[in-house]
């Protein structure tokens, strides 16, 4: 008795890529992720590969994979991707302590985040 294979999370004509631990805050990468949504795959990794923010160089690497798996998994024409989706998130955050003056200490928060990237096939009609 085998277990059921887990049903697809996205449409038959979608591919997904997650990039779970990035470093940065989930703010930041926002403002890279809101550069790309809606784009075509080709506009958007010149968007991306140009942008003088640093979080677009992990961002560039999520859509890649993104593009690789629409080709290799799900046999999906490469030319017609769109990016449909392009979400954020947090994720873990290190927690580590400075020294100050007088014997005191303080908080410095390293977050990382997440950013999942969906791309789509786009109907040939348009």
């Amino acid at each position: 008795m085998a277990k059921e294979k887990a049903p697809r999370r996205v449409a038959a004509n979608e591919a997904l890529a997650v990039g779970t631990t990035i470093r940065g805050s989930a703010q930041k990468l926002n403002l890279v992720a809101a550069l790309i949504r809606g784009r075509k795959v080709e506009d958007a990794l010149n968007v991306l590969t140009f942008s003088k923010k640093a979080m677009a160089v992990d961002v560039r690497k999520v859509l890649a994979s993104a593009i690789a798996n629409a080709e290799n998994n799900h046999n999906l024409d490469v030319d017609s991707l769109v990016v449909a989706e392009a979400s954020v998130g947090k994720s873990i955050s290190m927690k580590r302590f400075a020294t100050r003056a007088r014997g005191r200490s303080s908080r410095i928060v390293k977050p990382f985040s997440r950013v999942r990237i969906v791309v789509r096939e786009a109907s040939q009609e348009a």
